[in-house]
């Protein structure tokens, strides 16, 4: 049991957490609170309920014992028998909430003793006991096993502007995922990290000027109780402006990120699509983000453009029209499993809908699986709506297409493995679709920022061997995408 005067200073320590001006600043705050709370002893504990220790212990022993004997063959014979992202249950959610920085050292160990031993296995001259094709072979079955990481970024209207400080963070700290995926507002911080190489993305990110060419007439704008809202004509200036004019198979061949941007159907019988340089290479990524960010009933849909085998523009499916993606798939995270072999998920949560629904389940006074129950029950009673409404309401088909989107909007999954969320429970309406203030954008970048710090230990730990396995496995300088545009005679 805490004294009274230890739980003033812990509650004086998440305060000084939570108006951290900087990462260093917050990390003392978490690692004075976790020392003070009894949670830094806890981590020394290897022994606990929650994972399987001794599973993992053992795993650490045999593999530096291989490398203490030069024992290669034998490293790499201990390595075969499997490279799991949940070994002995270790990516449980409860084994990084419990602390404010960090989680068991013996969890950290062993994904460092991972990741040292596939850079020796890597490094080692090949022989005849170990080959160039006997390594290849390992590591490509380790990264298909292991899976990848992926960074979704939602739905958020003008609150997008929080998506930056995430992937801003993410960046700094080395820990930004190759997979990222993005929806309406989510979509522009998506392309721009998908159009912009690793040399040029401190510019964008870091640096000091607005992405918006009218962010100076903003700010001058003289106050008003009715805020200006964005419009089409606004929002097609902006993206020209900050995203270059790339297909997608053009802006992964220059960066290497794998985005997709989620864009839904206008017409009825149509399914959404997330586009990428898989499914839709030769599209231009600025029109996919035009059409994730058409706001149904406030923006008209969009008629996405691509490069024909000439090279040149023209509409793509010019009967077709789309709008935005978050109102079908927000977080498309089977198609990111399915496409890119993804298993571990990153969410940048900004969409007020979700916001509410995350934050009611927490409040919620009844346990996790009763909360899995009353999910799972809701989701069929909206399906049971949907194709209700498919049915009797057909002769009006504008109420029919509306209905079908709440129904859509309302059963989706707004959570992943790891959730970032803002601290705001509360959004003026008016800001949703509004043009916001520099100021106003600052604060939902360090907001973002701020959001982030808490979760960065859990992603390094829970990403550091997909990403070695990524870097040793880099084909991307060899296997572009092959070209098949044309020259006219």
């Amino acid at each position: 049991m805490l004294s009274i005067s230890s739980s003033f200073s812990l509650t004086r320590l998440e305060r000084k957490m939570r108006n951290a001006d900087s990462y260093a600043d917050w990390k003392k705050a978490a690692l004075e609170h976790d020392a003070l709370s009894g949670f830094e002893a806890w981590k020394g504990k290897e022994a606990s309920k929650s994972y399987d220790y001794v599973n993992i212990r053992t795993r650490i022993d045999v593999l530096k014992e291989f490398r203490h004997q030069e024992d290669d063959v034998g490293l790499l014979f201990a390595l075969n028998e499997g490279i799991h992202g949940n070994q002995g249950g270790m990516g449980k959610s409860v084994l990084y909430n419990l602390a404010k920085f960090g989680t068991k050292h013996l969890i950290e160990e062993y994904v460092d003793e991972i990741v040292d031993a596939l850079e020796h296995i890597s490094t080692i001259p090949e022989t005849s006991e170990i080959t160039k094709e006997d390594k290849l072979d390992f590591f490509e079955r380790a990264s298909h096993c292991f899976g990848r990481s992926a960074l979704m970024l939602s739905g958020a209207g003008s609150l997008g502007h929080f998506h930056r400080g995430v992937v801003k963070t993410l960046f700094e700290h080395k820990l930004l995922p190759n997979v990222i995926s993005g929806s309406s507002a989510g979509s522009i911080s998506a392309a721009i990290l998908g159009t912009y190489s690793d040399q040029e993305l401190p510019a964008v990110l870091l640096g000091e000027n607005e992405l918006d060419p009218q962010q100076d007439k903003i700010d001058n704008r003289p106050r008003s109780f009715i805020r200006q809202q964005t419009d089409p004509a606004s929002l097609k200036i902006m993206l020209e402006a900050i995203l270059p004019d790339l297909t997608f198979q053009e802006a992964y061949e220059k960066t290497g990120r794998m985005i997709s941007i989620t864009i839904a159907p206008f017409e009825e019988h149509q399914s959404s699509r997330l586009m990428n340089a898989i499914t839709s290479p030769n599209v231009f990524v600025r029109t996919a983000v035009m059409a994730s960010c058409a706001v149904p009933g406030v923006y008209p849909p969009v008629m996405l453009m691509a490069k024909n085998v000439y090279g040149e523009a023209q509409p793509h499916l010019p009967d077709r029209r789309w709008v935005d993606g978050a109102m079908t798939d927000d977080l498309p995270a089977k198609r990111l499993a399915r496409l890119y072999g993804v298993n571990h998920y990153i969410v940048s949560q900004a969409n007020p809908l979700a916001l509410a629904i995350i934050k009611g389940e927490q409040y919620m006074p009844v346990s996790d699986g009763a909360k899995n129950v009353l999910r799972l029950s809701t989701h069929e009673i909206l399906k049971s709506g949907e194709k209700f409404s498919r049915r009797y309401l057909r002769k009006i088909p504008e109420v029919g297409k509306t209905m079908n989107m709440f129904y859509s909007v309302m059963a989706q999954d707004y959570k992943g493995d790891v959730n970032i969320v803002p601290n705001f429970s509360f959004v003026d309406p008016q800001k949703l679709l509004g043009q916001l203030t520099s100021d106003e954008i600052q604060e939902l970048v360090i907001e973002g920022e701020r959001s982030t710090w808490p979760q960065l230990e859990q992603i390094k730990t829970c990403s550091k061997i997909g990403h070695k396995l990524d870097e040793i496995l880099d084909h991307h300088s060899e296997h572009n995408i092959k070209r098949l545009y044309k020259k006219r005679r």
